[in-house]
């Protein structure tokens, strides 16, 4: 993303690559969380907006995110600073709640923070960053097929059997623990999703074929990546991932779908601005 001061105030998008995506401030999440950010402030200037999207919406791998922070951290650096993470999350939980009906900080969080976040609390907004174990890899693979976010949260239930939620949360505990301690093991004995996995893999065609191959390729564990269709295995060490990259790739060369597969060590850093 590119973005600069303008005499105007306000914002605009001035410039879209990649996607086809509006260019109403108010119908893309980009132009909603920086409204949001401009409401908190005095300034004298105006943005303006060019969005370069390479991530696909509808993907599972935080496009809408990746938009919604970029467009509040940029505008921040620009105005030399005046707020922190936390307050740049809230902003940019607005661009969420357009792409998928919900202000939720599931990916802008770590998008800002970098690494992984733990979202203790939103009343008030409470985000923790979590230890990323130095050899921890993530390998993701996305079938060119589109999973709205909106649907994929459609097919949750309201309510949790209390079983379910004890398997749940102890599972979140093993695996921040695991995060913290480095304990390769236990993070790969935490990564179960109980209550979410089990409903919204049925939108995802070749999901359990491709959770198969990624265990027997080695991966620590393997899950549903945000809304999907996009998977996600945790693997230790870049050979491990490239291994099962491969795995991944057969599941949707033999279904005949077209697909990406994104290998990449945990960026721990976030958000940057990009000196060219």
């Amino acid at each position: 993303m590119i973005i600069r001061t303008t005499q105007k105030k306000g914002i605009s998008i001035t410039k879209i690559t990649g996607q086809e995506l509006p260019k109403e401030v108010e119908k893309n999440v980009a132009g909603v969380a920086a409204m949001e950010l401009l409401k908190n402030t005095t300034s004298a200037y105006g943005f303006e907006i060019e969005i370069h999207k390479k991530i696909k919406p509808g993907s599972g791998i935080g496009s809408s995110a990746a938009s919604a922070a970029g467009a509040v951290y940029g505008i921040n650096e620009l105005l030399g600073k005046p707020f922190g993470l936390t307050k740049l999350v809230e902003f940019a939980m607005k661009g969420e709640a357009l792409a998928s009906g919900a202000a939720h900080a599931d990916n802008v969080a770590p998008a800002l923070f970098g690494g992984f976040t733990l979202v203790r609390s939103y009343h008030p907004l409470d985000v923790i960053p979590i230890n990323t174990p130095s050899e921890l890899y993530a390998t993701v693979v996305h079938p060119q097929i589109e999973v709205k976010t909106a649907d994929s949260r459609s097919v949750l239930k309201q309510n949790i059997p209390l079983k379910k939620a004890i398997v749940q949360w102890g599972n979140l505990a093993g695996l921040i623990s695991g995060l913290y301690t480095e304990d390769y093991d236990l993070i790969s004995r935490s990564l179960h999703d109980e209550i979410v996995e089990p409903l919204r893999s049925l939108l995802i065609p070749g999901f359990n074929q491709v959770k198969e191959v990624t265990i027997k390729a080695g991966a620590l564990g393997c899950g549903i990546s945000g809304s999907g269709p996009s998977i996600f295995a945790l693997c230790k060490g870049l050979n491990s991932a490239k291994k099962v990259g491969e795995a991944m790739s057969t599941i949707y060369e033999n279904y005949g779908v077209d697909y990406d597969v994104h290998i990449s060590k945990i960026n721990t850093k976030g958000i940057k601005q990009i000196n060219n």
